[in-house]
């Protein structure tokens, strides 16, 4: 049985690729914030107001391993999934999908270290991870 996974869906637009054609490199981590905005949109719309105060969801440690490559119009499906959960960090696990139609083939895999942090008297201190977050995110978790 495949673990859950959240999805964000994209088609490969021309000012995602690079002089030869293909996806150039950083686009897939940018797909990466992309995905984690909207699964706090769709899944924790309650940390919009607290982002809007003082708390912040800072990238400490992201990557990415190309499998293969991505061309323009292609269809991709980017999973993302909890990996480990902390006091204040998390772990997030993606893969990127393409689509033809019925079929899938796995073309890149990558993962982000998020540390939670508030603003305080102008420095960033480790806060903990919200309960609705961490809600939110057990329902894709690897562990």
């Amino acid at each position: 049985m495949a673990m859950r996974a959240y999805e964000y869906r994209h088609v490969v637009g021309f000012e995602e690729t690079n002089l030869i054609g293909n996806v150039y490199y950083i686009n897939h981590l940018r797909w990466q914030g992309r995905c984690r905005e909207l699964f706090l949109r769709e899944h924790a719309p309650q940390m919009l107001v607290e982002l809007e105060r003082d708390l912040c969801l800072v990238t400490t440690r992201c990557s990415c391993e190309y499998l293969d490559e991505l061309l323009v119009f292609n269809e991709i499906i980017i999973r993302m999934r909890l990996g480990e959960l902390t006091q204040n960090r998390m772990l997030l696990f993606f893969e990127y999908w393409r689509c033809n139609g019925d079929k899938e083939q796995l073309v890149a895999r990558g993962e982000q270290q998020v540390a939670c942090m508030r603003r305080d008297s102008g420095q960033m201190v480790p806060a903990p991870i919200p309960a609705v977050l961490r809600e939110a995110l057990r329902r894709y978790a690897e562990i």
